[in-house]
This record gives structure tokens, sequence and C-alpha cells, in this order.
């Protein structure tokens, strides 16, 4: 590919910094994801294990059920925050790539505001009209932007904190249900 001047190799170089950059802002959210899931499988599989192990060595059903019922309030808990970290890591990556984007937007702004600007003063005589609705567009865009990226900024903030009421009731519930069936077996026993 011939690039015919050394604008037009910067603007290409830039584009494929932009596209490289955003590309790894993604996948290191991936392979935080990943790294989690491996924690997680590993972390389950080594407590599945102790577990069973303690359960069938219970020859008595009541006790053998208090430790199920003990088995329940952890395994909520650690699901609870299993989904927090995953939100946790989404939302993180989400603002990443955003600042990104807003970057790249913010240059990219500037060039075509330099253009429009350069197309102003070397215009021929009754283009201020057309000079005067392009820069009209390229704010009504830059304030379509900033609304839209203040609209997903709160999305993401409303949906934390609706996650993190949704969690402390969730964990509230699993405590108290794990509580009531250790009272349950023992006043059986």
């Amino acid at each position: 590919m011939a690039l015919s001047s050394p604008e037009q190799a910067a603007a290409v170089k830039a584009s494929l910094d932009a596209f490289f950059g955003l590309t790894g802002k993604i996948f290191e959210g991936a392979e935080k994801l990943a790294a989690l899931n491996l924690q997680v499988f590993r972390s389950t599989l080594t407590e599945a294990q102790e577990n069973m192990t303690k359960a069938s060595g219970t020859p008595d059903p009541l006790q053998w059920f208090s430790l199920q019922a003990g088995f329940t309030a952890p395994f909520a808990e650690k699901t609870l925050s299993y989904g927090r970290q995953v939100f946790d890591i989404a939302s993180t990556t989400q603002a990443e790539v955003t600042q990104f984007t807003q970057t790249q937007y913010e240059r990219y702004n500037a060039r075509v505001q330099a253009f429009v600007e350069e197309a102003a003063k070397n215009g021929p005589a009754g283009s201020e009209a057309a000079i005067a609705a392009w820069k009209s567009a390229i704010g009504a865009s830059t304030t379509l932007y900033e609304t839209l990226q203040k609209t997903g900024q709160q999305a993401v903030q409303v949906a934390g904190s609706n996650f993190d009421a949704v969690t402390a009731t969730a964990s509230k519930a699993a405590r108290r249900s794990a509580e009531q069936a250790t009272v349950a077996a023992g006043a059986k026993g």
C-alpha cells in the first residue's frame, strides 16, 4: 500500500495505534476474567472435595444436614463475591475503553475543527453558510457524544449501586437461612 503523503502515513499509523490500543484494553479485561474464573473453579473444586470428605465421614443424618446447611451460606457468599468481581472487571474495562475512545474522539474532533477552520480561511466567497453549518454539526455531535458518555457513566453507577444493594440483601438472606437450618438441625438432635 503506497501512501501519497506523510499526513496519510501518520493517519494510518494513528488508526493502527488506536485499533491495537483498544484491542489491548479488551484483552486485558478478558485475561482478568479468565484468571478469576480459573481461581474460582480451583477453589470450588478444593472446597467440594473437603465438603464431600466431611459429609461422607458423618454417620448421623442430623449432623449431615447441619453440615450441608453450613456449606450453603459460604457458597452463597462466594457466588455473590464472584458476581461482584465480574462486575468490577467489566466496569473497569468499560471505563478504560471509554477513556480510550474519548481520547481518540477528542483527537479526531480537533483535526476536524482544524480542517474546518482552514477551509473557512481559504474558502471562496459565499462559503460562510456552509462553514457555519459544518461548525454547527461539529458542535451538535460533540454535545451528543458528551451526553451519551454521561448517560453511560450514570448507567454503570446505577448498576453498581443496584448490584451492591442486591448483594447485601442476598448475603443477609443466605446467612439467615444457614443460621435457621443450623438451629433446626441442632433442635432435632
